[in-house]
């Protein structure tokens, strides 16, 4: 399914260059998709544009700390939290954006969620909503996961 979403990513640089989701379906089975792997991708994106398009009003103002349950935990793991608070402190995430990315994170069948993975659900959410990631910032959420130090919140 990752590969799907980054396929998409990189082939229609906006959303709305996509085109509807049957016409899509067949392009990404002709370009040599799985069917099952296009039907998957294609009902989290679904999913990922219903929850981005809520009011972003609501949790614009929050300034609170994100406690994450021990289920959260459990399904991130420390390297995935870690990265979602310091897009956060870095003002790539907003709140509301915060928790899509969980939310679309705990959706996957995969525990603890893989950083490269973590990292697409971000790219992800930014292109469903139109805004791309500065470009040291693009950088990191394309880089490599493997030889990357922790980062220090300060």
């Amino acid at each position: 399914m990752f590969d799907i979403l980054v396929y998409l990513y990189e082939t229609y640089y906006r959303p709305d260059a996509c085109p509807e989701p049957a016409a899509l379906a067949r392009k990404l089975s002709a370009v040599g998709f799985d069917d099952e792997e296009i039907s998957e991708a294609l009902v989290w994106l679904t999913d990922l544009n219903e929850m981005a398009g809520v009011e972003q009003s609501l949790t614009a103002a929050s300034t609170g700390t994100r406690y994450y349950v021990e289920e959260e935990r459990d399904a991130l793991g420390t390297a995935a939290i870690g990265f979602i608070q310091f897009l956060e402190s870095a003002q790539v995430l907003s709140p509301l954006q915060r928790e899509i990315v969980i939310e679309r994170a705990l959706a996957l069948d995969e525990v603890p969620v893989s950083l490269g993975k973590l990292k697409v659900i971000v790219l992800m959410l930014l292109w469903s909503q139109g805004k791309e990631p500065d470009a040291l910032m693009f950088d990191d959420l394309f880089g490599s996961d493997e030889d990357q130090t922790p980062r220090l919140l300060h």
